[in-house]
């Protein structure tokens, strides 16, 4: 075998030395051994040794090409670079290295893109005095402007709004082969992973919001479940799952409960004693899940059912499935366009429903609970129920929807600042715009405009700075796998529903002040409803505001019965729940006339909210 031959080129080459020549083997431009150059037995230096094990495996690679075996060959990715350690040469060949050439010995030949590299085909670690990794990242990923640099290289272009499902969907196949995001990275390297959200949001303004949208579903929501409930042989399989880029969705949103995601899962799983296999159903039109991002192309998919053994119901539970088999859908999958979008149509997104599906019992991801064979029911742990570390995906969900809201505004800003900068205008003083811009009065001149900008500026960063203490505070939880407490999960919604809501008004407001520019397909503004996307993802904004609504009034109750007054800073909180309070009273304990009174006063309920995220804000940041 080829690799058989390269452990015996490596065991040979103390056999004899070499002369370091010139030539060249086709597509790998190395220095070969010159023909007939003499052996000398005194100059085996590390140096004449390493030139001469580089020279033979040249020639071995060259043959590779001509005898039929390309795909070994092209495991040496473009650039590749090879130095003399202390104790042994190491070679690293990967997918997407780019390491920096040694300064004693290197040679880079940019070779052509090639697929991944069969398993069965992959240089692997041998007893020898050479090693390869053809999947595992370079040891320069641990270096995160080298990673960032490589990763912004990787996504230069990425399929626009106008592509195909398909289309967009091979790439995001070919992003994750690549390896430079791991399924892991959420866990060990958590930066990196809210990162390349950020660093991927940026091509949303032109682009449209269709590929980050793929982007965060398959490496946050559907793998990075697998990743926080998950038992280890569960996560044991994402690293196959990467390197053959099967692509994930993540099924939890069902078309009766809309933004009430989780709080209402009519999916069921039944365990099926006998087979030892879970039976997922959707009973009704209500129960399909709906708006499944990635739901026409994916590979796999995370269900979220409502789990139930021997008759008693368990509540949701995650299921990690084959939703497809070589691209055909498996056996009792059905699913549907949910049509087209007024952005984003690049992305697939399906309903989609199950007709007594059949899992194995291993499909359930039993990091937290299991069923064991016999169909008894198990939890890991007391402390922690499996749908609460489901609820971790929303928590990293909200701060990359943050991030990702507040890098579309300052782009856009940014793209149109300078159409604004360059653009003339008349003015009594300096007179009609000319091909001579010197001296003259610009668009952004205008006082509004320029007044907006400023104003952006100032609210962007507060925002990001709040955003960004968030992420520095979540992460530290990400690699240990605790749950954010109280305070931590209020600051990351708050930090959402800002953040998206301020990016909202900042880009409608520009949109009204530049005119007809406005309306051009490259000016970003026709992309803007990413941006509303992001207002219901992962929460939908409303709805996490009626949650610290009602918090605040649980604590006022609390205040109040004990005499406590308003503390200093939350006096505006305080009168809003007495208002509040106030208008509720009438209901006298009646929970249905209490939930009537409560829409009626919505304006009072939103104000507290408002007034709970200016307090969280300011206090995180001061």
């Amino acid at each position: 075998s080829a690799a058989a031959r390269l452990r015996r080129t490596s065991a040979s080459h103390t056999g004899a030395s070499c002369q370091r020549g010139r030539g060249s083997v086709e597509k790998i431009a190395w220095w070969p051994q010159e023909p007939g150059a003499p052996c000398n037995a005194e100059a085996r230096t590390p140096r004449h040794l390493r030139n001469c094990a580089l020279s033979r495996i040249s020639r071995l690679l060259g043959k590779m090409q001509i005898s039929g075996q390309p795909h070994l060959a092209g495991a040496f990715r473009k650039p590749i670079a090879f130095k003399w350690p202390k104790t042994a040469l190491q070679s690293r060949a990967s997918h997407s290295l780019t390491r920096k050439a040694s300064p004693t010995l290197s040679c880079i030949k940019q070779l052509p893109r090639l697929p991944i590299v069969p398993a069965a085909c992959r240089l692997s670690p041998m007893p020898s005095r050479f090693m390869s990794t053809a999947f595992e990242p370079p040891p320069d990923d641990d270096d995160d402007a080298h990673w960032e640099a490589r990763f912004l290289q990787a996504t230069q272009t990425i399929p626009p709004s106008s592509a195909s499902h398909a289309e967009s969907a091979a790439a995001m196949r070919e992003l994750v082969r690549s390896g430079l995001l791991l399924h892991t990275d959420l866990r060990d390297r958590p930066e990196r992973f809210f990162n390349a959200h950020r660093l991927l949001a940026r091509h949303a303004v032109q682009h449209g919001p269709g590929f980050w949208i793929r982007f965060t579903v398959h490496y946050n929501l559907c793998f990075g479940t697998v990743l926080a409930v998950g038992g280890p042989e569960q996560v044991a399989t994402l690293h196959e799952a990467q390197e053959q880029g099967l692509l994930g969705c993540f099924a939890l949103t069902e078309k009766l409960a809309g933004v009430q995601s989780g709080l209402l899962v009519q999916t069921a799983a039944e365990y099926d004693t006998a087979s030892g296999e879970f039976v997922l159903h959707t009973p009704s039109e209500g129960a399909a899940k709906n708006w499944i991002s990635q739901g026409f192309t994916a590979d796999k998919a995370v269900v979220l059912a409502d789990l139930r053994v021997d008759g008693v119901r368990r509540g949701p539970h995650a299921f990690l499935i084959d939703l497809r088999r070589h691209g055909e859908l498996v056996a009792g999958v059905s699913v549907g366009d949910m049509g087209t979008k007024t952005t984003g149509n690049d992305l697939d997104n399906a309903w989609i429903a199950f007709d007594r599906v059949r899992v194995p019992r291993t499909a359930l991801l039993n990091g937290y609970a299991y069923v064991d064979e016999a169909g008894t029911y198990s939890l890991r742990t007391t402390s922690i129920k499996p749908f609460e570390m489901i609820g971790q995906r929303l928590y990293t969900g909200r701060v990359a929807v943050a991030q990702a809201a507040l890098a579309y505004r300052r782009e856009l800003f940014r793209v149109t600042k300078e159409y604004a900068d360059a653009k003339p205008i008349w003015s009594p003083t300096a007179g009609a715009p000319t091909c001579q811009t010197a001296g003259q009065a610009h668009l952004s001149s205008i006082p509004q405009l320029r007044a907006l900008f400023a104003e952006a500026d100032d609210t962007a960063a507060d925002l990001e700075r709040f955003v960004s203490i968030c992420e520095s505070r979540l992460t530290p939880l990400l690699r240990s796998g605790a749950v954010p407490d109280e305070e931590l999960a209020h600051a990351i919604a708050t930090a959402k529903v800002k953040a998206v809501e301020a990016s909202i008004d900042l880009c409608w407001r520009l949109k009204q002040e530049v005119g007809s520019y406005a309306l051009m397909g490259s000016s970003g503004f026709a992309h803007l409803d990413f941006l509303n996307c992001c207002k219901f993802a992962e929460g939908d904004s409303r709805v996490l505001m009626l949650k610290m609504a009602r918090d605040r009034m649980r604590r006022y109750a609390s205040e109040t019965k004990s005499g406590e007054k308003a503390v200093a800073g939350e006096e505006r909180e305080f009168e809003l729940c007495g208002a509040l309070g106030k208008a509720l009273s009438s209901a006298k304990g009646d929970k249905a006339v209490q939930a009537r009174l409560w829409d009626a006063n919505w304006r009072t309920v939103y104000a507290l909210a408002e007034a709970v995220m200016e307090r969280t804000i300011d206090k995180v940041l001061h």
